[in-house]
């Protein structure tokens, strides 16, 4: 774009060579023509003069830029070689961190890998010596060989023969209640066992025994399960399995399941006034989930308990899952629609299909420790047992070990990423305390003011029984049992 200047200049150009003509014409006597092609030339030159200076004037600018230019290209690779140093610096710097780092990482990998390989050392020594002991109790006691006695001592010892020969009155030993009570029922014919269960049942003495689930390797209690005993008219006790096809048969199962619930819902209530993240897991009946009028009793009740859904755990076995009707599954998405949250247990195999079990609620699936430790099941199962707590797992669902009755189970376990353990190494079903008493039979205890509505079915808080001792760590627990005692 032409400059403002420049077009002065032009017009200023003409003006002057426009005037020498003109003057040249008026003064000094010049025709036109002549003045036109004086006047022409005084602008040719005007405008060469004004061209040259023009350039000239310009290739100095240049040169000034140019050499501003030197200097902010100097000053730029000044700064840039200045960063390039710091760079180098911190560059040094991190490189030597990292190093130190990864040395004291490297240290502290040798030290872990070292104490598991002294720990490994330690359980397979505490197996041992264990097995040894085991051995050692089994066997009768070797009879101690004395030789011939001599004949001065024949008579003192047929003295001492006939001594011992004459009878002795021994008092009679009353085995302990607690031995009684777990010794085995006489046999009954299905009609005596069905009519013993019926009367069991209408008179209440239905009772609730609690065996822990511990966090491993913690060893935390987090977990109650239930487990139901029926006590007939001579006070022998009834197991699960024993009178749980009879009842079926019967059709009594729905009223135990009912009562078995409230009883639950009732300890886990006081449960919770303790610590609030614990749970209790309930077991149901296959002919409970299917029969229409049972279970809309059972739903009614668990409806009015809905707030204790998080924390109340319904198991079922394996095998009702296995064979779920339309009317079952229409049950158990009622019940996962109220939040409550489904157990496995029962476990025979691990074909197992977890996302079909996560859709369906299943938050724990129970699995005998013998079952996960056998070798076999790496050949028949769909999935190592190894990898089966990390498989469940990314489905929500939390795999329990169960019936674990020995430490080395516990190692073992530990290596397949088992979280929680239940067991007799732990603690044994327990019954609840009686109201009133404390869980060993000590001194009474304080009853809560919910209770003075004068009904004797309360359920009264477990004690302290009723979770197993505080126990160390695996490792710690492996360590002092290899020392000794202090």
């Amino acid at each position: 774009m032409i400059r403002i200047s420049t077009i002065f200049i032009a017009i200023c150009m003409v003006l002057v060579a426009a005037s020498l003509g003109l003057v040249l014409h008026a003064v000094a006597g010049f025709n036109g023509t002549e003045s036109a092609i004086v006047a022409l030339t005084a602008l040719t030159f005007l405008i060469l003069y004004n061209a040259v200076s023009m350039r000239l004037r310009d290739r100095s600018d240049v040169g000034g830029q140019i050499a501003d230019l030197s200097r902010g290209t100097a000053d730029l690779a000044r700064q840039v070689a200045e960063f390039g140093r710091r760079l180098a610096a911190i560059e040094g710097r991190v490189v030597s961190a990292n190093s130190t780092n990864s040395d004291r990482i490297q240290a502290v990998l040798g030290e872990i890998n070292e104490l598991g390989g002294l720990v490994k050392q330690l359980a397979i020594s505490v197996a041992s010596h264990e097995d040894l002991i085991a051995s050692a109790a089994a066997a009768p006691p070797a009879p101690s060989v004395r030789p011939h006695p001599e004949p001065a001592e024949q008579p003192a010892l047929a003295e001492r023969a006939s001594l011992h020969a004459r009878p002795v009155p021994v008092a009679p030993v009353k085995p302990p209640a607690s031995v009684v009570a777990v010794e085995a029922a006489p046999s009954r014919s299905q009609p005596q066992l069905l009519a013993a269960v019926k009367n069991a049942v209408e008179e209440n003495r239905l009772d609730i025994y609690l065996q822990p689930m511990v966090t491993l390797p913690q060893r935390k209690v987090r977990f109650y399960e239930a487990v139901t005993r029926l006590r007939d008219d001579k006070e022998q006790i009834l197991a699960a399995d024993d009178f749980i096809s009879v009842a079926e048969a019967g059709g009594l199962i729905g009223k135990i399941d009912h009562m078995v619930m409230l009883r639950c819902v009732q300890v886990l209530r006081r449960l919770m006034v303790r610590n609030k993240d614990v749970g209790v897991f309930c077991n149901v009946s296959a002919a409970t989930l299917g029969n229409p009028a049972n279970f809309s009793q059972c739903l009614d009740f668990l409806e009015a308990n809905r707030a204790l859904a998080p924390s109340f755990i319904l198991e079922f076995r394996q095998a009702t899952f296995r064979q779920l009707g339309p009317i079952e599954i229409e049950n158990l998405a009622a019940l996962s629609q109220r939040g409550y949250r489904f157990s496995i247990d029962h476990v025979t195999d691990l074909r197992i299909e977890p996302r079909d079990l996560a859709d369906r609620g299943v938050r724990f699936i129970k699995v005998p420790a013998a079952l996960l430790l056998d070798p076999k099941q790496a050949s028949t199962a769909d999935i190592h047992p190894s990898d089966l707590s990390d498989l469940l797992g990314r489905f929500g669902i939390d795999l329990i070990a169960e019936k674990i009755e020995g430490e080395r189970a516990v190692v073992d376990l530990l290596d397949y990423d088992v979280r929680f353990g239940q067991g007799f190494l732990f603690a044994p079903p327990r019954p609840l305390r009686p109201e009133g008493a404390s869980a060993t039979g000590g001194a009474p205890a304080t009853k809560e003011s919910g209770a003075s509505n004068g009904s004797s079915n309360t359920v009264p808080m477990p004690g302290p029984a009723a979770e197993p001792p505080m126990r160390a760590t695996g490792n710690a627990a492996l360590a002092r049992r290899a020392a000794g005692p202090g």
